[in-house]
């Protein structure tokens, strides 16, 4: 009998092994999902919406609008919509870069509303009308902003750096699919480099969005990292950055002290809700990503580590052509007009506006 116990309990370790192998990984998508919403939760807040119609113009309706996301923040918007078509209309939400502005989109959203769209942009926590200096002469372009990352570092509280937009967003579909004039299965979503980066963490964390189009925005912050490719970034938020160095006594940043600074501003941005982690969350929904060819802030080999995870998934869903890719050749860090043409036809594709509206000619 004492010559059998050390094989049972071998058998028994192998079995263990084998159940804990089959068993559940932490790291699931539910697991990743869920806890990146716990993370970014607040108290909702009723909408209260305001809107004011700002004129129609060959067909298109315009307005300007605000709505409640958390707190006493209030998130102003502009839409476009054909002006006659009844109905409820296909959306396609646009999501600014780091020092823009809602209004960045005016021509893409005239170019959708024709096409049969409702286009909405909004403002990112601090930026256009929710930047308080942006109006003062002198004023640093994103001043708001990264006094805003720099407050977030020093206190731990609120996460300006992107993942306060993705909340804002989840409060806008909120509101749009109480709207009798949108279809809420036909919601979709793009952003440009920083609006990009929001674009894949709210499509991963929220199942209404039915197509997603991150511009200049895929990537691994990880490989970033650890390739030290980190100050391309990073270099978006100067003032934060530097600020955060001085308190913490660094005379020079480097990877180590990146990792640190992400810790408290972004947790988990280059972890467990990095690019690789979070976009394949977004399958089998359709996914276009746009990254410029020779783009340093976005590295194609991150990008490649994002693509290689979710392609497997996009595989086993069975649903031919939702993954796609597109290298804007001899590209850095801007999206062509080529890009901005493929992020449109894709969104046709899917979310397949039934109503066009007649362009004005142009007769220059």
């Amino acid at each position: 009998m004492r010559k059998q116990l050390p094989l049972l309990l071998l058998g028994f370790f192998f079995t263990l092994s084998a159940w804990a192998a089959d068993a559940p990984k932490p790291d699931s998508a539910d697991a990743t999902r869920a806890a990146f919403l716990k993370l970014i939760d607040r108290p909702k807040v009723a909408p209260a919406v305001e809107i004011k119609d700002t004129g129609e113009i060959h067909g298109v309706a315009h307005a300007h609008f605000t709505y409640a996301s958390f707190g006493t923040q209030r998130v102003p918007g502009i839409w476009a919509k054909p002006a006659k078509v009844t109905g409820r209309l296909p959306v396609v939400i646009m999501l600014h870069g780091t020092g823009g502005k809602k209004e960045d989109f005016n021509a893409e959203m005239e170019k959708y509303a024709h096409a049969g769209f409702m286009a909405v942009a909004i403002d990112g926590p601090f930026h256009g009308e929710r930047a308080p200096s942006a109006k003062i002469p002198g004023s640093e372009k994103n001043a708001d902003y990264e006094a805003a990352i720099l407050a977030a570092w020093r206190t731990g509280q609120g996460h300006p750096f992107f993942y306060d937009t993705v909340w804002d967003v989840m409060r806008l579909v909120d509101y749009l699919q109480t709207r009798d004039d949108v279809d809420p299965k036909r919601i979709g979503l793009m952003g440009v480099s920083k609006g990009g980066i929001e674009t894949y963490l709210t499509a991963a964390a929220d199942h209404r969005i039915a197509v997603a189009v991150p511009f200049i925005g895929a990537e691994s912050f990880r490989y970033a990292l650890d390739h030290d490719l980190w100050s391309h970034r990073t270099e978006t938020i100067p003032i934060a950055l530097s600020g955060a160095a001085k308190d913490a006594g660094v005379a020079k940043v480097d990877a180590d002290f990146v990792r640190k600074f992400y810790d408290k501003v972004a947790p988990g941005i280059y972890s467990q809700f990095d690019g690789p982690a979070m976009i394949p969350l977004i399958a089998p929904r359709p996914l276009l990503i746009v990254n410029g060819e020779l783009d340093l802030r976005t590295p194609k080999a991150g990008v490649d580590e994002c693509l290689a995870n979710a392609q497997p998934i996009y595989d086993a869903a069975k649903t031919p052509g939702a993954l796609k890719f597109m290298a804007e050749p001899k590209t850095q860090h801007k999206v062509t007009p080529e890009g901005y043409q493929a992020g449109f036809d894709w969104f046709k594709q899917w979310l397949k506006p039934e109503a066009p509206v007649e362009a004005p000619v142009n007769t220059k």
